[in-house]
């Protein structure tokens, strides 16, 4: 039962999942090398023309069974050298086979790609050596020949064709692993952001949500002591209890759902801090410049946080990364649905003798990924991206109603 099972694994490893066009390409370029040197494989015998064949279907599967691959081009150059064959062009598909072991197959298949260099390699050495001389009868001179300058060109020309072959195979198999390495470790960095991001609105909103029971509380206590004396501030009570309560459920119906409870010091930032932050950058040496367009609406609490902390990250990096000698914009363009925020930058230009070249943008780090977080969780998206020389980062926000609601009046049935 055991032994099935791990044969069934082993057959199964034998094989790789291609595209529908790569499965296309692997059969159509060995499909038309075969049907444009079939004529002139035929005119020079059936021989020929069943290497030609068993190549081509070598080269077919080449990166669906690399091992499967390895072993039919072994078996088509054993048939050669059986029926005499000398060395064609169609011999020359061999060098795809090694590279489809070292790139494509197995840790099993690779080394056995690496070993058939060395075995192939002797093979072809000894096949162009003895084989003429055993031919013609001169059973001394086949001795002498493999020892001769021929004997060794074949054998080293073989040997570092056929390992350029592989080695440029393990290359491309070396830089596929680490780009699956390095997409593993962003794709692992950015879900840890995420979920510290969570973590620390959890903790922006504790406060909010705090204050706002506080509140609830105090006036509900104030509305019942009041409601026989004074019925005037009773009502003021409830209708301030009804306000903050709707507020409060607004944050809650956003974030609690997908955010942990954890409390952190300190007062919250709103849009009202925008101003503070951006005279602060201006004295780090930042040239600011802020446009508005519309009319401003109101926010709710989550959405001015979020709107707070993009602009404070998008401006800390352009601090860090841009030209500080360019104005950085900031644009807050308001319509009746919500707010767009844009944070414009440029790059930094490296100066060589051939001309002025942008650096690169810095990799993804965590603050973009913390940034695409809290506008997502605040109902809204994202996008940061490098245009020619610019880097923009372009946000938006829906609209939350934070003002007060008329309270409801209920009218009793008159007789």
């Amino acid at each position: 039962m055991r032994a099935g099972l791990v044969a069934a694994r082993t057959v199964k490893g034998m094989w790789r999942t291609l595209t529908a066009r790569q499965l296309a390409v692997d059969i159509a370029v060995p499909g038309v090398l075969f049907l444009l040197l079939l004529l002139p494989y035929a005119m020079l015998g059936p021989a020929s023309a069943l290497v030609l064949f068993g190549m081509c279907v070598a080269l077919v599967f080449r990166r669906l069974s690399p091992g499967f691959s390895l072993a039919i081009a072994w078996v088509t150059a054993i048939v050669q050298m059986v029926l005499g064959g000398p060395p064609t062009f169609a011999n020359v598909a061999i060098f795809g086979v090694l590279y489809a072991t070292a790139a494509y197959g197995t840790r099993l298949v690779m080394w056995l790609g690496f070993a058939s260099i060395g075995l192939g390699s002797l093979t072809i050495t000894f096949y162009v050596t003895i084989s003429p001389a055993l031919r013609s009868g001169d059973w001394i001179g086949w001795s002498g020949e493999l020892v001769s300058g021929f004997g060794v060109a074949a054998f080293v020309s073989s040997l570092v064709s056929f390992g350029l072959s592989w080695s440029v195979g393990l290359l491309v198999r070396t830089l596929s692993r680490a780009r699956q390495s390095r997409a593993v470790a962003i794709a692992a960095g950015q879900e840890v952001a995420a979920e510290q991001e969570r973590t620390r609105i959890a903790r922006d909103m504790h406060d909010v949500v705090a204050h706002s029971l506080a509140v609830v509380v105090a006036q509900a206590d104030g509305a019942r002591y009041a409601a026989r004396s004074d019925p005037a501030a009773a009502e003021e009570a409830l209708r301030t209890i009804a306000t903050t309560a709707r507020e409060a459920l607004a944050d809650v119906r956003v974030l609690l759902a997908q955010l942990r409870y954890q409390q952190e010091d300190g007062p919250q930032p709103t849009l009202g801090d925008l101003d503070r932050l951006i005279e602060q950058l201006r004295a780090s040496g930042l040239q600011l410049v802020r446009e508005d367009s519309g009319a401003p609406l109101p926010l709710g609490t989550a959405q001015q946080i979020a709107v707070y902390r993009i602009v404070q990250e998008s401006l800390t990096n352009a601090l860090r990364h841009a030209d500080v000698n360019r104005p950085v914009t900031v644009r807050f363009s308001w319509t009746s649905h919500g707010v767009e925020l844009a944070i414009v930058s440029h790059l930094v230009d490296a100066k060589p003798r051939t001309g002025i070249v942008p650096l690169a943008v810095p990799p993804v780090g965590h603050g973009i990924a913390g940034m695409t977080e809290r506008a997502t969780l605040g109902g809204g998206w994202l996008r940061a991206a490098a245009d020619d020389n610019r880097f923009t980062v372009t946000a938006w926000l829906p609209y939350a109603p934070t003002g007060a609601y008329p309270p409801l009046i209920l009218e009793e049935p008159t007789a």
